[in-house]
């Protein structure tokens, strides 16, 4: 018979899977598809700026549409209460997107409202995969 204390041990681990998976999902998803752009020569190559409005915009898009599928991912595998570990994941981003936005300001990668539109939307674009997941769910 197992108690309260052996289950909630893998839980904890099952909910820090899910986070830790929709993140693993929006990362590679945007570095492959930044690296397929910069080798077809579409973008710089790394590690000079991108100031081109279109580029960064297309860039923006690409990773709202991964966040979207990391937020559905996350709330896929999440053992319980899917929205709320959508939600831990939205918070881990912003303050990564925070600290995304502190490290533009050192640097000259591009222009500056391109990680203030990733750190704003990221979490929206999560919690929207999510909770299309939840409504999914519930139809089925």
């Amino acid at each position: 018979m197992t108690n309260a204390a052996d289950i909630a041990p893998r839980r904890l681990g099952r909910s820090i899977l899910a986070v830790f998976a929709g993140f693993v999902v929006v990362v590679v998803l945007s570095l492959g598809t930044d690296e397929v752009l910069h080798l077809l020569k579409v973008y710089p190559p790394w590690g000079v700026p991108m100031h081109e409005p279109r580029l960064n915009l297309l860039a923006l898009t690409y990773r709202s549409v991964f966040t979207f599928i990391g937020g559905y991912v996350t709330a896929g595998l999440a053992p319980h209460s899917p929205i709320r570990h959508v939600l831990v994941g939205c918070g881990i981003g912003l303050a990564l997107g925070v600290l995304g936005v502190v490290a533009a300001t050192t640097t000259d990668l591009g222009p500056i409202w391109y990680p203030v539109a990733v750190a704003l939307t990221g979490p929206v674009f999560n919690w929207l995969g999510g909770l299309f997941f939840v409504r999914q769910a519930v139809r089925i």
